[in-house]
């Protein structure tokens, strides 16, 4: 997300006879809920200057952004470096986590063409939309956005007239009337996960907030907008049986006084797949986003 520390307001520097009145009568009168609204507005307006989905960049642009920056977090990014080639941004409006996941998940399915990663996904998606019915969810209310994402889906398959490139995938992930109902249909998704699993969220729920299961799905998970944490990974990951990796670039520092990028995975309960001789093993993740302090963008491993 842009950082709004630089945003200077016109006419700062303009002589008190410049200004009329009214003007200090109305920032007097400003309460907490006017100025929150005034920021989100700037934030918005500098969101809609970058597309949902940016283009691929070598990894060296991220070291860029900060040159002047935090040298602990270039140090981080070296070390990222070791093990990532690039990344791919996201536009900061409150939806990044999502918009990363989708891009990175039909990318997937296009470069290894893997059919029964599909029929495994469509199945999980079906017992998506039993569990959205059984909460009481009236289908017309998110129908459309579970038919846009299962069209998507079938799109990066090759070989059928609908059949899309991957330059044509970019495209349909910047055009907004693609890319928001694939949000909405993740954001469902991951509400009737949380609210089908009340028991075992309300903890985690509790630790961000006062809010109930039903409140916070209501308030922090539908509605377009609305950011993304461990929570809502860890939700969508368990309700479409997708590890997701997620790396996470702050100024904390090792005790030991080294260096080091800290990964979480989110690996869906029941993922631990039997190997030949018996033993389980883990499903290492095919989507890598990065994370830095309330954003999310792709990150391409060498």
């Amino acid at each position: 997300m842009q950082n709004q520390d630089g945003v200077q307001v016109d006419g700062e520097v303009e002589s008190a006879t410049s200004v009329p009145t009214p003007e200090f009568d109305e920032w007097a009168n400003f309460g907490d809920q006017d100025i929150m609204q005034q920021h989100s507005a700037i934030r918005a307006e500098e969101a809609e200057k970058i597309p949902f989905l940016g283009d691929k960049e070598p990894l060296s642009s991220l070291a860029a952004e900060y040159q002047s920056g935090s040298a602990i977090l270039l140090e981080k990014i070296k070390v990222l470096g070791e093990q990532y080639a690039a990344i791919r941004r996201t536009r900061g409006d409150g939806n990044c986590f999502f918009r990363s996941f989708m891009f990175s998940y039909l990318e997937h399915i296009l470069e290894s063409q893997d059919q029964s990663e599909v029929d495994r996904i469509k199945a999980n998606v079906e017992q998506c939309r039993k569990t959205l019915q059984s909460l009481g969810y009236a289908d017309f209310t998110f129908e459309d956005f579970f038919a846009l994402f299962l069209e998507q889906l079938d799109s990066v398959l090759q070989g059928n007239e609908a059949s899309i490139s991957h330059d044509e995938l970019i495209l349909r992930s910047r055009d907004q009337s693609v890319s928001d109902y694939v949000v909405m249909f993740f954001r469902f998704v991951t509400s009737g996960e949380i609210r089908k699993r009340a028991e075992f969220f309300e903890p985690f729920i509790l630790g961000l907030t006062n809010a109930t299961v039903e409140q916070f799905c209501k308030s922090s998970v539908e509605p377009m907008g609305e950011e993304s944490d461990h929570v809502h990974i860890t939700a969508l990951s368990d309700a479409l049986g997708v590890p997701i990796r997620v790396v996470y670039l702050d100024r904390s520092s090792c005790d030991t006084g080294g260096v080091s990028v800290n990964h979480h995975d989110f690996v869906p309960a029941g993922s631990d797949l039997p190997n030949a001789s018996g033993c389980s093993e883990k499903v290492s993740p095919f989507i890598t986003l990065l994370y830095r302090p309330g954003h999310y963008d792709i990150l391409y491993p060498k």
